[in-house]
């Protein structure tokens, strides 16, 4: 079915309240494997259809965040799915008691009650007020970043809209978008640090009634964490700082000097990677997804049979329009075992990357797509950046049908930018450690932590420039994750260091290259994060020689790319 054709209709709460209540009565009543097994499937058939109408209520609203009907049905989801959690919780306990569970583990592994475990460390009936201001919230901040009007140029136009003339290869073109969005942040910084100091509190708020210290712990949980802790990923960033940070500095420094400015970079500069400008796509959006259908019709007949389902359903939304929310995701629509992708085109080469990167969650999901229980369709955020991460670099023989002449810019810049991207992301998350170990912090202190760690994780950035917003330590208000998902952004880290892993092998032997990538997808998320490399055959980020491979290789790849003409 197509997306426009499917139907919404918000669902009757306290009816499936009883219904949830009934399931759950039922289960524990059962008096044999059968009669469980049968409940448990009812309940996961109504499960779909629930979270299939709030999957639709929230991506229309996201295609046109000024869409009225829609903006009123996610006020209606944002407090109706807090209250459902308390029904959930008495069902996984139903599930965790039962006398069936030996059976329900052998067909179908444990991992669904470790998850549950841990789930259940994430809830009580106590924090649904705090549950539905927190939804509340990250509303208004994407909903703020979607009402952007930023003049440029005497035109108007959105964050997304902006990315093409942020990276111009004309210098003073470039630094004037970077102001101009600059001093939209900054007009709108009240609401934007009323916004996050309300979160902060509010997260340390629930951590505090639930047991913890604070949020961190409970911030863990909800990221679903079932195979590493906060240890582990100290230890990752401590690697980072020693293997990547060093690389990225000598990529930053040749930057400077092949684009002729000074180091360390203005935000204006290091968004040049080359002084006849950035790699930018060829054609236009349609050119793109034709040829992405072509790249995954020759990648193999299973990405071939995807792209084009995804392409006869309208399952993607990616050219950018006013009203529409910032950035890009994939989800599932759970009723119709069909993935959805969300984006905003605007002319760079991040365009090609949703072609690539998004489609890799979605064919990671399309692949999963008949798994019992249906939360094994995806697993751990962390595993499911692996999906689209190394996709990203399947498409590299592709590169020239997407980038035409600007195919060796492309492929220089895509790596060097998988390999600089990752201390960025490190840096994003010790900031949000910082931040929920010391709630009561002032935007002004946050902002200074923010600036400090900079130094440690980009020093090829200027922080002293004259561009207000980026240049004052405060850059991370725009980055999503740290208001929307907090603890979420490492993930990228950990999938981009294992993707850099497959790229390695590309270089070696395609074949083998693909034949672990979906030997690791087929998996879906049946297993844990470290045990879904390990059937896979590949090395753990968390192993130290990991990172260290990894920028050897590229470091290698990268020093002897030939750029010869290219300036």
């Amino acid at each position: 079915m197509k997306f426009s054709e499917m139907p919404y209709e918000r669902p009757d709460l306290d009816a499936f309240k009883g219904q949830m209540t009934g399931f759950t009565g039922r289960l524990k009543a059962a008096g044999s494997y059968e009669e469980a097994k049968a409940v448990f499937l009812e309940k996961e058939e109504a499960d779909k259809h629930v979270e299939t109408m709030a999957t639709l209520a929230q991506v229309r609203n996201t295609i046109d965040t000024r869409d009225e009907f829609y903006d009123g049905e996610m006020n209606f989801w944002n407090a109706a799915l807090p209250e459902l959690e308390e029904y959930e919780q008495a069902w996984k306990l139903a599930m965790l008691e039962s006398l069936f569970r030996p059976d329900f583990q052998r067909e179908y592994g444990n991992l669904m009650f470790l998850n549950t475990e841990i789930a259940l460390k994430t809830f009580s009936p106590e924090i649904v007020p705090q549950l539905q201001k927190e939804n509340d919230l990250t509303l208004a901040y994407s909903k703020l970043l979607a009402s952007a009007k930023i003049p440029f140029e005497g035109g108007e136009y959105t964050l997304a809209q902006m990315g093409p003339f942020q990276s111009d290869a004309d210098d003073a073109r470039r630094l004037a978008a970077w102001k101009a969005v600059g001093a939209w942040y900054k007009e709108n910084q009240g609401e934007l640090n009323r916004i996050y100091d309300e979160l902060t509190h509010l997260r340390d708020e629930m951590g505090r009634k639930l047991g913890y210290e604070g949020y961190t712990q409970l911030g863990y949980y909800r990221m679903g964490r079932n195979c590493y802790a906060k240890e582990d990923v100290e230890n990752f960033r401590a690697a980072v700082r020693k293997y990547l940070v060093p690389l990225a500095d000598r990529i930053f420094r040749a930057q400077a000097e092949r684009i002729g400015v000074g180091y360390p970079l203005s935000y204006a500069d290091n968004a040049l990677k080359f002084r006849s400008g950035n790699p930018r796509p060829q054609g236009t959006a349609d050119d793109i997804i034709a040829q992405g259908k072509k790249f995954y019709d020759e990648l193999s007949p299973e990405t071939s049979e995807f792209f084009q389902t995804m392409l006869d359903n309208e399952l993607m939304d990616v050219l950018a329009t006013e009203g529409k929310a910032g950035g890009g995701y994939c989800t599932s629509i759970p009723e119709y075992k069909v993935p959805f992708i969300f984006a905003n085109f605007n002319g760079t080469q991040g365009d090609v990357e949703v072609v690539t990167h998004e489609a890799g969650h979605a064919f990671a999901a399309w692949t999963n797509r008949d798994r019992i229980p249906s939360s094994y369709v995806w697993p751990g955020m962390e595993a499911c950046e692996v999906h689209s991460m190394s996709m990203e670099f399947m498409a590299w023989p592709w590169a020239e049908g997407f980038f035409g002449p600007d195919t060796k810019k492309y492929l220089y810049s895509h790596l060097a930018g998988a390999l600089t991207f990752i201390p960025y992301g490190a840096l994003v998350d010790h900031f949000q450690h910082e931040v929920y170990a010391n709630p009561d912090m002032t935007p002004a202190q946050r902002h200074a932590v923010w600036k400090e760690l900079q130094g440690q994780y980009m020093p090829w950035v200027r922080l002293d420039g004259d561009i207000p917003f980026f240049a004052d330590g405060e850059a991370w208000q725009r980055q999503s994750h740290i208001y929307e998902a907090p603890f979420y952004y490492i993930d990228y880290c950990l999938a981009q260091t294992v993707a850099l892993e497959l790229w390695a092998l590309l270089q070696q032997d395609k074949k083998a290259a693909w034949e672990k990538y979906m030997a690791y997808t087929r998996q879906g998320g049946s297993r844990t994060f470290t045990e879904l490399l390990k059937d896979a055959g590949l090395d753990s980020p968390f192993e130290e020689n990991c990172l260290r491979g990894v920028c050897e290789a590229a470091g290698a790849w990268l020093d002897g790319f030939d750029l010869t003409g290219i300036a």
